[in-house]
């Protein structure tokens, strides 16, 4: 080896420039590194964070619609019940209605009854009297007639109750 060769210096300059260089550019390289790692490990933090608070909220969510079914749930279990009280309650008044409306026509049928006794009560009387009457003009003289006509008129009164 020549220590007069341009080779030999050229090589020990390289090298003597790379070990000058080396220590900056590793300490550049190891911040860079280091800012670097701390960045992700800002990231995963931040990532770790969100998951959990999107893990709440998946939480949260899922029990207002656990919440939200058990709510409609007992909706309908009200409306049911409801229902069958308004259908229970109908048929007790109509059941009334049915009733209130028997007993008005019975009372109909009763009024009607007493209505057409009475008139068959009137006819009768009419048709008595009117025979009573014919009876009277043909077979009785005018004295003897006028005497029947009178007590008949006081009895008439009592004869109808």
């Amino acid at each position: 080896m020549d220590l007069n060769d341009p080779t030999l210096w050229v090589a020990v300059g390289f090298i003597l420039l790379v070990i000058g260089l080396f220590k900056p550019a590793k300490n550049a390289l190891l911040r860079a590194l280091d800012e670097r790692t701390e960045n992700i490990r800002q990231n995963l933090d931040e990532a770790a964070s969100l998951r959990e608070e999107a893990q709440q909220l998946l939480a949260e969510y899922q029990r207002k619609q656990r919440d939200a079914l058990k709510e409609a749930d007992d909706i309908i279990r009200h409306a049911e019940s409801e229902a069958k009280r308004l259908v229970r309650q109908g048929e007790i008044e109509l059941e009334k209605t049915l009733k209130r409306r028997e007993q008005i026509a019975l009372e109909k049928i009763a009024q009607a009854e007493i209505d057409a006794i009475r008139e068959m009560r009137s006819l009768t009387v009419n048709i008595a009297v009117e025979a009573t009457r014919s009876l009277i003009v043909d077979r009785l003289d005018e004295v003897r007639s006028n005497e029947l006509l009178d007590q008949a008129i006081e009895n008439l009164s009592e004869n109808l109750q």
